[in-house]
């Protein structure tokens, strides 16, 4: 079977195509025949940064297949079923540990971007029954992470207001799940055209920081002048003091990811003065993501996808996604013939 594998620090010149063999199953551990998988932020900076000593992995935390074999003692999954798998597949459910997220799809151990992926049984999800493998590869990463701070982390109640960042995977995943549950969406891009699509999707309100450089005043306006009431954060550097004046007394800033990068300042008085709670995100359960899959499917969402690229196409997959060109999400066709 063919694998990509990535070599740490080398960009995107440490892709590499290599054949593997397939091992035997452990009593508890599935067989699958990945269809597709999708690129997040997290992929580049695997590509960009690390030790070249490290270990080649194989990249991708997110995708979905079909299950081709199970071992003796799996439960709840069989050959057939469509499924992905929790980003963390020892987080099952409730608070994170250090055991639980020691180690990530795609960024140490397994990767989707390969033809056949072994993982333990108790990390699979079924995909929502209309979904397709392309809009299932979407879910485990950016999907979770939008749930997991809006609904889990956020607490967000039908009513509220939330202030999303861009329109990348998180921020498209966020605005669909959050219009599905009643609540009041602000979304933000430097695109005006982007900003038209995201209104298609049924973001309420819509700025443009280019025509806006300092966007929380006008995201203060556009909720009433008491501030928002979670604005999920993606930006980093940059953001997070223009996220923390946007949100109103008591409210939250979930931090999900820093596209520009981390570091910069940060206002501790406004956390103390706003009573704000400043949250982090990591992404989400086994649990989280099964309650998100159960969602999707009552409310028939369908998930943004920009482009799909075939497996052969791999490293323009992520110049792509580096180009910043992408509305939603970037994914990667693995279904070319085994051999």
């Amino acid at each position: 079977m063919h694998t990509y594998q990535l070599h740490r620090g080398r960009g995107l010149e440490g892709l590499e195509r290599v054949t593997l063999t397939r091992r035997p199953l452990q009593p508890h551990e599935v067989r699958l025949r990945v269809h597709a998988a999708s690129l997040n932020y997290r992929d580049l900076i695997l590509a960009r940064g690390g030790s070249l000593e490290r270990p080649p992995l194989v990249p991708l935390s997110d995708g979905a297949g079909e299950v081709l074999e199970v071992g003796s003692a799996v439960t709840g999954v069989a050959p057939g079923d469509r499924v992905t798998a929790a980003f963390y597949p020892d987080w099952l459910e409730g608070l994170p540990t250090e055991a639980g997220t020691a180690l990530g799809l795609g960024g140490g151990g397994a990767g989707w971007l390969t033809q056949e992926l072994v993982l333990p049984g108790h990390a699979l999800i079924k995909l929502p029954v209309h979904f397709s493998y392309r809009e299932g590869a979407t879910l485990t990463c950016a999907g979770t992470a939008a749930w997991n701070a809006l609904f889990e982390a956020g607490s967000l109640k039908p009513g509220g207001t939330v202030l999303l960042q861009g329109t990348g995977g998180v921020s498209l995943w966020a605005l669909q799940l959050a219009r599905a549950a009643g609540l009041r969406v602000i979304i933000t891009s430097s695109d005006d055209a982007k900003l038209d699509f995201a209104r298609t999707l049924g973001a309420d309100a819509t700025i443009n920081y280019r025509t806006h450089p300092e966007w929380s005043v006008e995201a203060r306006r556009l909720s009433g002048g008491e501030g928002v009431d979670l604005v999920v954060e993606v930006g980093g550097r940059g953001t997070l003091t223009q996220s923390l004046r946007s949100v109103r007394m008591a409210g939250a800033v979930a931090v999900v990811g820093g596209v520009s990068g981390f570091g910069g300042e940060l206002e501790p008085w406004a956390l103390i003065d706003g009573a704000i709670r400043l949250l982090g995100v990591l992404v989400g359960s086994r649990a989280m993501t099964e309650r998100l899959a159960r969602f999707v499917e009552l409310h028939r969402i369908r998930p943004v996808i920009d482009r799909t690229f075939g497996f052969d196409q791999v490293p323009e997959a992520y110049a792509y996604l580096e180009s910043a060109q992408h509305l939603g999400k970037v994914v990667i066709d693995t279904t070319v013939p085994l051999l």
